[in-house]
């Protein structure tokens, strides 16, 4: 099965590892020239702040709710996506970096929940960076998975069999397809 981990809000999430005030509250990370958002905290989603606007269009929005505002730092995000990565290899011999916060991972073993649950942990506990998990038979599959994984509370989803994918499926729009 492949096994994509994906780092929950990842540039928001390296910035909260320094500053742990900033849990729970609106945070979002700009882009290097400081012009649009390009990482957002689960609370700045909830106020209607969308990926890549930028940042004149929300300042307004941004003022009224004292939405925390970070410049990107990818020197900082680089050094701790290495760490996850380098943890990767724990569960696997084939880890495929996809992005700076994303790899495949093919694991052959049917305790795909002991498996995702290991690696949500233990990456949360090594490098402080919460993760979801998704799994399936393909990457497609498996990247389906991890949009669903985000939003459950376990950060995994297993799409062990062919009636649960076949159920997903037709319940995922095909603009949701990677």
């Amino acid at each position: 099965m492949i096994f994509l981990v994906d780092c929950n809000n990842f540039y928001v999430s390296c910035e909260r590892l320094f500053r742990p005030n900033l849990n729970y509250l609106p945070v979002v990370v700009l882009s290097n020239n400081d012009g649009c958002i390009i990482s957002r905290s689960n609370e700045a989603k909830k106020l209607g702040i969308k990926m890549g606007v930028p940042l004149f269009k929300v300042r307004n929005l941004i003022k009224k709710n004292n939405v925390n505002v970070f410049s990107s730092n990818f020197e900082l995000y680089g050094e701790i996506s290495n760490r996850i990565m380098k943890e990767l290899n724990c569960f696997s011999n084939s880890v495929e970096v996809y992005s700076i916060d994303e790899a495949f991972l093919e694991i052959e073993s049917q305790n795909y929940k002991l498996i995702s649950e290991s690696i949500v942990k233990k990456l949360k506990y090594t490098t402080g960076i919460p993760v979801s998990v998704g799994v399936g038979k393909t990457k497609t599959l498996s990247k389906i998975a991890g949009s669903i994984a985000k939003k459950t509370s376990k950060n995994y989803f297993i799409l062990d069999s062919k009636e649960k994918t076949k159920k997903i499926l037709n319940e995922t729009s095909i603009k949701d397809i990677w």
